[in-house]
């Protein structure tokens, strides 16, 4: 008898134990990397993180503006017509609208990093290349293999928007357009100095150097936390997060880093399932929209100035080409190189696109994504109609700006938007497919603002600002508002 108690309370001491053991597992705290970021809060790494991945805007800006400051002079050296010279933006958007795709299923599946870095590798290549172009077919076909590479710089968004506190999105991301101002009026003040004198192939040398230098400054960024977790390299993650609070001189959450590990990844079919059907297919149709509004602006901007398509010009231009009888003025390929005066017009209209920032930030964060995005649409279409208004080079100039500062709003609240409104196992891909989808607007845009332009102004001014309206519409309607919403980590 008193050896079955004995072994009763052994029974029941060695239960205590085992549960002695057991409560602090239970007890153990966890934190997900939503929570480590907002933790850890904004500090100098993402002041870092915002002008090193933020610069990826000064390249892309360099090469995509590029065509429209060099069109001109390959005009005159190859004699082309307007399709021709339409025909290499298009080509260029067509390689970014192929490889978007591409990018976006590698980038969720391999890391954004590296494929930011593939892209830039490959962009200041053939950028390089395009200069030795020996003929037009040449040119296009490696302006095309730029626009390959340019496509994956839109890594650099996500990457800065998986660091980013939420409250923090909707101010830092916006500001990045500077970025892309900065290189637009780059590429124009160096054409102005460089196309009069050496000549536009070492334009395009000249441009390479910023991407050349930035490939050097990404080993400072480290692989998004978000996508590490999402491939259950979880230490990777939990270094990174370390290291960012110790740059920010914060702290890390207590606890231990626990995310669930998601072997579907960079699936196409999840952006079409049930939860994203509609957002998906009305995102598309925004980033189309917009994409052939802005490049339709800033092509559409050439093109006025390089043909004297000025209400107040054009009577003086008809009269001196009725008493014109040169080879010139009649033949099929216009030859018209931009004056001082020219660029100065590009520099001032380019200017707008920063104009609009301060209230596209109030907009996005008072008014929502969708709303913002809605109203700014919607002037969009207005101010492309104004553009057929007789008036003079002063009130060109002015229509332009105000374009200018809408398209750039316009494309602004929709990175944001596609951005946040993905989870991270998706991510990559949304973004990939909806910048493919935005090629198409972008290669169309060349064909209205450089060749029907020409033969009916009214028509294709109408077709932009119809595109406006109906992006307005389903902006308007968007199923989901990221405004102060988490990142998803899952779908």
């Amino acid at each position: 008898m008193a050896t079955q108690q004995k072994e009763v309370s052994n029974a029941i001491g060695l239960e205590e134990i085992g549960t002695e053991r057991q409560e602090p597992k239970k007890e153990q705290k966890t934190f997900t990397v939503e929570e480590a970021v907002e933790t850890i809060g904004f500090g100098r790494f993402h002041i870092a993180l915002f002008l090193i991945m933020g610069s990826t805007g000064v390249v892309e800006a360099m090469e995509i503006m590029l065509i429209a400051v060099v069109s001109p002079l390959i005009r005159c050296e190859w004699q082309l017509n307007d399709w021709q010279v339409a025909l290499v933006t298009t080509m260029v958007f067509f390689g970014y609208m192929i490889f978007s795709i591409l990018f976006g299923f590698l980038a969720d599946r391999y890391g954004r990093w590296k494929v930011l870095l593939i892209s830039f590798l490959w962009g200041a290549y053939f950028s390089l290349l395009t200069s030795f172009s020996p003929s037009y077919i040449w040119f296009v076909f490696l302006r095309a293999m730029v626009g390959c590479g340019v496509s994956g710089h839109a890594q650099g968004l996500i990457i800065k928007t998986e660091f980013l506190p939420t409250k923090y999105r909707g101010y830092m991301l916006p500001l990045s357009q500077v970025f892309w101002l900065a290189g637009s009026l780059l590429i124009i003040g160096l054409a102005s100095v460089i196309n009069p004198t050496i000549g536009w192939r070492w334009l395009i040398r000249i441009a390479s150097i910023p991407g050349i230098i930035l490939i050097l400054a990404f080993k400072f960024i480290p692989e998004s936390a978000r996508y590490n977790v999402s491939t259950g390299n979880n230490k990777a993650a939990l270094a990174t997060l370390e290291r960012i609070a110790k740059m920010n001189r914060s702290v890390m959450p207590e606890g231990i880093l626990v995310e669930p590990v998601n072997e579907r990844r960079g699936r196409f079919s999840d952006l079409l399932d049930s939860k994203y059907l509609r957002t998906t297919l009305q995102i598309w149709i925004i980033w189309l929209g917009i994409s052939f509004a802005y490049y339709g602006v800033i092509l559409a901007s050439a093109e006025l100035l390089e043909r004297d398509m000025v209400c107040s010009l054009q009577t003086a231009a008809a009269e001196k080409e009725l008493g014109d009888d040169s080879e010139e003025s009649h033949s099929p390929c216009h030859c018209r190189l931009f004056s001082p005066s020219d660029y100065r017009i590009m520099i001032i209209s380019t200017m707008g696109e920063i104009a609009l920032n301060p209230l596209n930030i109030l907009g996005i964060n008072f008014l929502g994504r969708r709303l913002s995005l809605s109203i700014t649409m919607g002037c969009t279409a207005l101010f492309f109609l104004f553009l057929n208004i007789c008036t003079t080079s002063k009130g060109l100039i002015g229509f332009l700006f105000m374009l200018r500062a809408l398209v750039a709003a316009n494309f602004n609240t929709i990175y944001i938007y596609t951005a946040e409104v993905y989870p991270t196992t998706m991510r990559a891909l949304g973004m990939g497919t909806s910048g493919s989808l935005c090629r198409i607007g972008a290669m169309v845009a060349p064909f209205i603002a450089q060749v029907l332009m020409s033969a009916s102004f009214l028509g294709a001014l109408c077709l932009f600002s119809g595109m406006c309206v109906v992006c307005s519409i389903s902006a308007f309607t968007l199923p989901i508002e990221t405004k102060g919403r988490a990142l998803q980590q899952m779908k």
